[in-house]
């Protein structure tokens, strides 16, 4: 899995970059998805509040993507939550696609040859 991590507004350190790419490549490891962006931002800057985003943008195959955002006090907070929405999301997601195609092929499917009624006992 390929995470790319920036940050904007804020210090970026090795182990605030260590923990959100471990905690990420937990939670979507096993989703085998090409890339995974990450942007985390500190948005009113020194003036402190509920003001630290994570924002994951999960890229598809077919050009579809799916993207998280959440705000908290604290940035590991935000990953965290960030983290499992993303797990959610994507489960949803796929699970969609399995259900569309699992729905068709049994549309498509012959009809019972024993339910018109005729049956030998």
């Amino acid at each position: 899995m390929n995470i790319a991590i920036q940050s904007n507004g804020l210090v970026l350190t090795e182990s605030l970059r260590a923990y959100a790419y471990r905690r990420l490549h937990t939670s979507l490891g096993w989703a085998m998805t090409r890339r995974l962006a990450v942007w985390l931002s500190d948005i009113n800057g020194p003036r402190g509040g509920r003001d630290k985003r994570c924002k994951i943008q999960i890229s598809l195959d077919h050009g579809k993507t799916v993207v998280i955002e959440d705000t908290e006090e604290d940035m590991y907070a935000a990953i965290d939550r960030a983290a499992e929405r993303a797990d959610r999301a994507l489960a949803r997601r796929l699970a969609r696609g399995r259900a569309f195609s699992h729905d068709k092929a049994t549309t498509l499917a012959p009809a019972d040859q024993g339910s018109d009624g005729n049956d030998e006992r």
